[in-house]
């Protein structure tokens, strides 16, 4: 609990830098969303030692106890139906710290649900988990502003995580690494180009044409085709369902991956099939080259995109 008190705390001097009102406004809805899971995740622990009389969280065997758990860390993953912050936040702030919310800030959440889920219900979590990744592909439809839409693609990745939590927890670490890697890569490169729409990206190649390039790669390796790497976790997931018996569950899933896709598609559609000597509405951006690092770019990209084949 304290770990994950320190890890809220220490984003928020990130979130509000530079200082406006709309990075103060995200790091406020940010904090008291964390804040009140904090709380939950306590009042867990506590019902649970008064009923049990013992302290440990890793075979929680009071139902109610493991139910609020599961919730707090639903609100901290930004699961639905608890996912309203997501988006909100990562569009206040600006492109380094949404890489580290939609990354880094996932895995505390995480590591404890890896560690409870003997203990966890099924039904809530395939509640949490087919209703996160259908909110997250619908939601991510009718957005322009790309970190919206890497805000979507974060509840419904989330979603495929919590569904193999209670079946296979070390797929939901495999598939949360892939993801990091695909976010991180995704980032850095909207970062370099200083791209927060979807019109910004048809002039993409003019700025730089492998940029573009490497963007199609790592939207649909986080759309999940094969042969990219994104698609291992997905289809190593269905098959899990599938051997468990899960097949409306895994049915469900796979449709409303379909969701992701389309709004990835047309990301691509803007960046890479309106290149010249193509008719393009869009008008031209000034450009300057910044002497932004790039270094991660390529390796991220390859471990997000090649790591299948």
């Amino acid at each position: 609990w304290m770990g994950l008190e320190i890890n809220t705390l220490a984003i928020i001097p990130m979130m509000t830098y530079p200082n406006n009102m709309r990075n103060t406004e995200s790091a406020i809805k940010y904090f008291l969303m964390q804040a009140t899971a904090s709380m939950i995740i306590m009042f867990a622990i506590i019902y649970n030692a008064w009923m049990t009389n013992q302290w440990t969280l890793f075979q929680v065997s009071n139902e109610w106890a493991t139910t609020f758990m599961t919730l707090a860390l639903a609100m901290k993953l930004g699961l639905a139906p608890f996912h309203f912050w997501v988006p909100e936040v990562t569009q206040g702030i600006p492109l380094t710290s949404g890489m580290i919310l939609l990354t880094w800030q996932k895995i505390a959440p995480t590591s404890i649900l890896y560690q409870i889920s003997p203990s966890l219900n099924m039904n809530i979590l395939v509640l949490l988990a087919v209703s996160s990744t259908l909110l997250g592909g619908w939601g991510g439809l009718n957005q322009t502003h790309l970190r919206k839409i890497l805000a979507y693609s974060s509840i419904a990745h989330m979603g495929w995580m919590t569904v193999i939590a209670l079946i296979n927890p070390s797929l939901m670490i495999l598939n949360l690494l892939i993801y990091i890697a695909a976010t991180m890569a995704m980032f850095l490169c909207l970062n370099l180009t200083s791209t927060t729409k979807i019109n910004a990206l048809s002039n993409m190649w003019n700025k730089s044409a492998p940029m573009t390039i490497t963007i199609m790669i790592i939207l649909l390796s986080l759309g999940g085709l094969p042969p990219l790497t994104g698609f291992m976790p997905k289809w190593l997931i269905l098959q899990e369902l599938i051997i468990y018996n899960n097949i409306a569950t895994a049915m469900l899933l796979a449709l409303s991956s379909l969701l992701n896709l389309f709004f990835y598609m047309r990301i691509i559609y803007t960046s890479t099939l309106t290149m010249f000597p193509s008719n393009n509405m869009s008008k031209f951006q000034w450009f300057h080259t910044s002497p932004k690092s790039t270094s991660l770019i390529p390796s991220m990209t390859i471990i997000s995109a090649m790591l299948l084949p």
